[in-house]
């Protein structure tokens, strides 16, 4: 379903947006549609990314380091 929306711009831009969508064979409102599409799948694609690094720091990495058991072994070479 589609939904009108109303928008003011500028008329000089308005101009240059019909020679824009113009050129591309499109609509100023097709234009302006994938724009805003691709801007909020941009957003929702970084903020799972976000999510999943968060996840991944608050869990740990798991390096296989194992302490020293005593001060002598720290300094075997």
């Amino acid at each position: 379903m589609k939904t009108n929306v109303t928008l003011k711009l500028d008329a000089d831009l308005l101009r240059e947006a019909k020679v824009l969508a113009a050129r591309r064979n499109s609509s100023v409102s097709r234009l302006l549609a994938d724009q805003l599409e691709r801007l909020v799948r941009s957003e929702k694609s970084y903020e799972a990314a976000q999510k999943q690094a968060l996840a991944w720091l608050a869990s740990g990495f798991d390096l296989g380091w194992t302490p020293p058991k005593d001060r002598g072994e720290l300094h075997e070479r």
